[in-house]
């Protein structure tokens, strides 16, 4: 058992080690060693209970993505975009290496510390957002310790953030709004104009890889949904009431922030 133990141990080095080489020996954030492209970066930008995990998964089954949620990286300068693929890669253990895409989501506003990543041509962000009735409702599931105002506090304050990154791409080349009742009531159309947006070859589908580490906390949605490989579009009853002076709160904000994303933004007609 310890020889099994010590060889697992010795292949997971040499994999690591590799992975370090080609990440790191190129100072410039999107290159790597023995490869001619330099990789785009692919943000979702978005906000807790929005519906990311499930967008996650249906872009990074595309073969010319890579991802596996939430990495919880701190971009303060464009050399963290190394730790990102860094992540990426240690976790999912692929040594295909040839990739166009690195996916991560930022669902805080600490999380895009040096804003000007975004100014990038090697950078292209979806921006997701949800409805405000369920995804505070959501919120408040996740955070039982927070309290109303502090959930509409999150949800207003990070839409606001949104519409900032948005309006610093300022090039609907390079960003995509959709929204999660899009995803579910519009899943075709949706899927069409991220690929074309995207320029990969194999279509999306409605059905999705299940990785190792999907439903983990830390990383994405743990409910027994993300676990499906599937879209489920049956709405659970909303675990917690929200009060209407909340929801209006929170439409005020949805409605900006959408106006905002559709005039910055490509859309999903």
């Amino acid at each position: 058992m310890k020889l099994i133990q010590s060889l697992r141990d010795y292949k997971n080095q040499l994999v690591n080690d590799y992975y370090n080489f080609r990440i790191t020996t190129p100072q410039n954030p999107y290159t790597i060693a023995l490869r001619g492209n330099p990789y785009q970066i692919l943000f979702i930008l978005s906000h807790m209970r929005s519906g990311s995990s499930l967008l996650s998964h249906l872009l990074i089954t595309n073969p010319e993505i890579i991802g596996f949620g939430e990495t919880h990286v701190e971009y303060d300068s464009n050399q963290d975009l190394k730790t990102l693929l860094l992540r990426v890669y240690q976790n999912t253990r692929q040594l295909r290496m040839d990739h166009k895409y690195v996916l991560d989501k930022l669902l805080h506003d600490k999380k895009l510390l040096d804003e000007t990543i975004l100014f990038s041509e090697e950078v292209r962000a979806i921006f997701l957002i949800r409805e405000p009735k369920r995804a505070l409702a959501s919120i408040l599931t996740l955070k039982p310790h927070w309290n109303e105002n502090q959930a509409i506090e999150y949800y207003s304050t990070r839409l606001a953030t949104l519409e900032k990154y948005a309006k610093l791409i300022d090039n609907k080349k390079r960003s995509l709004f959709i929204t999660h009742e899009q995803i579910l009531d519009n899943t075709q159309s949706v899927f069409k104009v991220m690929q074309d947006f995207l320029e990969v070859k194999q279509p999306f589908s409605e059905e999705y890889q299940v990785l190792s580490m999907t439903g983990t906390r830390g990383i994405g949605d743990y409910s027994e949904n993300i676990k499906s490989g599937r879209i489920i579009r049956k709405n659970k009853t909303s675990e917690t009431a929200i009060s209407s002076e909340l929801i209006a709160q929170g439409l005020q904000s949805f409605a900006q922030c959408c106006a905002t994303l559709s005039q910055y933004c490509q859309v999903v007609d």
